[in-house]
């Protein structure tokens, strides 16, 4: 917890103001009880109203009155400051936390699992925010006014405060049991939320499929198991607390009983007077009270630690992959080369890339084709190091894809990923993702050579149409067409659709081959698919086969002389299911 206080340093002032504001209003608040013993001692010692009591009383309540304005004062520009930095604090975990997110690779990311992630940013932080609230609102005011409290009532009378001497004791040890015990349950709590969130994530973000296969009922099952799960370790965690509750709350009511009958001793005997016996009372209740409070800072401070600990695994994780040494800042040309190039997953015992080794010319179009598993998507998300090889090097321009700045390799290698994403904004929105600065003609530009034009010019607000949340609005094909224009408006030197063309018809996905061709002649067009037709008028076609480059030439080459080609070809033609069309690329 205190290794996360850094992230706190803008807001120093405020954290600062807030406990000294709580001092001024302890000091205020302990000055009232002394006063009201003070208008009880002089009601009774007077025996009656006279003009000069009345003034002394006046002067008495006037006093309180300022003491208590003094101390609303404190107290409430103390939680101001205690709010603001609080929630400050929490902002910048979460900057802090999504700023280091957005550096991991997709090896970091698949590590935590995008759930967990999500439950560190969120509940974590909260809790660490919360307790961070706390602490700079109680750390001092508890711990001042327990000790000012008991003081005050050890001075005005030792006999009564030897109650202490009993529960306070008692209380300490309860807390030494709980809390270690305390601490391990609410870390397992925190780990079943985020199985909590894996089960909304999946449900939400696949909704249309959930629906369209019927299983509602199946997801209800699901959603129930995470959420019981997460109920239940909340619930065992929440047991000590039902239970130590009764115990303090005992140990209190039966403090205050003994310090009524020791005080009402007293009193008989004329050794203790009434209106200081008030003022102990009040002293008497906020020491339990702030004790309470101290207990329960302490707990959440405890509770906090599980929070802070999986906060500090995500900002100490060193990402995989890293520029730290990188010199080359300039991508010369598209030219691209795998010399012997082995690569398998992290955890994994077998690679999937096995001594791959295959040259493609700046300009080219390069199609990649291969059974469902063979690796097709692995290889290319090696060239803008989105994964970095086991063994061997890739080179762009003819530097080692390690030696660029990851920023600037990135900036020249244009991917359209399997998995077409959209966001929630306007199609011009969407579309300036890949050139921020773009103009409405190069949106234009960019919409024909991708086919997408037509389409989006027939809709009502045309580019300023609104997607809806992940692109709702259209259809898989126009949303494939959307993504492959937002990756020639970043004007690459390389640009990679990975089965990117799946949802469109034939004579689409020809056009756009054709666009490409003639619009972008200088940018390097790499093409997997599952379709022989979406690559057969590639200048060089590569073949994979369980992760090996089995062949390399053009449509007439490998029809001649490769049989896998050959085979796929053949099936595709006849119309044969033999060859999976659908499964797309590992």
């Amino acid at each position: 917890m205190f290794k996360l206080l850094k992230y706190a340093k803008k807001y120093i002032v405020p954290a600062i103001l807030s406990p000294v504001l709580m001092v001024g209003e302890v000091v205020f608040e302990l000055m009232i009880p002394l006063v009201m013993a003070d208008i009880i001692t002089l009601i009774q010692q007077e025996g009656g109203m006279t003009d000069d009591s009345m003034n002394k009383m006046l002067r008495l309540g006037v006093r309180m009155l300022i003491y208590a304005l003094c101390s609303l004062f404190c107290g409430s520009m103390a939680a101001r400051a205690a709010s603001v930095a609080g929630m400050g604090f929490g902002a910048k975990l979460r900057e802090v936390l999504m700023n280091k997110i957005q550096t991991f690779s997709f090896s970091n990311i698949d590590r935590f699992s995008t759930a967990s992630l999500i439950t560190r940013l969120t509940t974590d932080v909260n809790t660490v925010q919360n307790t961070f609230l706390m602490m700079i609102r109680m750390l001092f005011r508890a711990p001042v006014m327990f000790v000012a409290a008991l003081a005050f009532t050890i001075k005005m009378s030792p006999e009564v405060s030897s109650a202490f001497l009993v529960s306070l004791p008692l209380i300490t040890v309860i807390l030494v049991v709980f809390a270690p015990i305390a601490l391990k349950r609410f870390k397992k709590m925190l780990e079943m939320f985020d199985g909590f969130n894996a089960s909304i994530q999946e449900n939400l973000t696949n909704v249309r499929v959930v629906k369209s296969f019927v299983r509602e009922d199946y997801e209800k099952d699901k959603f129930k198991k995470a959420n019981d799960n997460l109920m239940n370790a909340a619930l065992n965690a929440e047991k000590l607390m039902i239970l130590g509750q009764p115990a303090l709350m005992i140990i209190m009511f039966g403090t205050i009983l003994a310090i009524l009958y020791i005080a009402a001793k007293a009193i008989s005997a004329e050794t203790l007077l009434l209106g200081d016996f008030t003022a102990i009372y009040t002293y008497i209740m906020q020491i339990l009270m702030n004790f309470l409070m101290i207990i329960m800072l302490i707990a959440q401070f405890f509770m906090s630690q599980a929070s802070a600990k999986r906060i500090l695994e995500v900002i100490k994780e060193v990402p995989d992959i890293s520029d730290e040494n990188a010199t080359e800042t300039v991508v010369r040309d598209g030219s691209i080369e795998f010399k012997n190039v082995t690569f398998k997953y992290s955890g994994a015992a077998n690679p999937i890339i096995k001594n791959a080794n295959v040259k493609i010319n700046s300009g080219e179009m390069v199609g990649i084709i291969g059974a469902t598993g063979s690796a097709k998507s692995s290889l290319v998300q090696l060239i803008a190091r989105l994964y970095d090889t086991t063994d061997g090097e890739v080179l762009v321009g003819g530097v080692n894809v390690k030696d660029y700045k990851i920023h600037a390799l990135r900036e020249e290698v244009s991917m359209v990923l399997q998995k077409n994403v959209l966001f929630s904004g306007t199609i011009a929105e969407n579309l300036r993702w890949g050139n921020k600065n773009a103009t409405d003609e190069e949106l234009v530009e960019a919409c024909k050579i991708a086919d997408a034009h037509d389409f989006v010019s027939s809709f009502p607000d045309g580019y300023n149409t609104d997607l809806g949340q992940g692109g709702v609005n259209v259809s898989g094909g126009q949303k494939q067409r959307l993504c492959i224009a937002r990756a020639i408006l970043k004007k690459p030197k390389i640009l990679i659709l990975d089965d990117s063309t799946s949802a469109v018809d034939t004579f689409t996905d020809s056009k756009i081959r054709t666009g490409l061709r003639s619009c972008i002649p200088e940018t390097t067009k790499i093409i997997i698919a599952q379709r022989i037709s979406s690559v057969e008028d590639c200048d060089k076609i590569i073949i994979l086969d369980n992760g090996e480059i089995n062949d390399v030439g053009n449509h007439e080459e490998l029809i001649s002389r490769n049989e896998i080609y050959k085979d796929i070809y053949d099936s595709q033609q006849k119309g044969s299911d033999d060859f999976d069309l659908q499964g797309g690329a590992l």
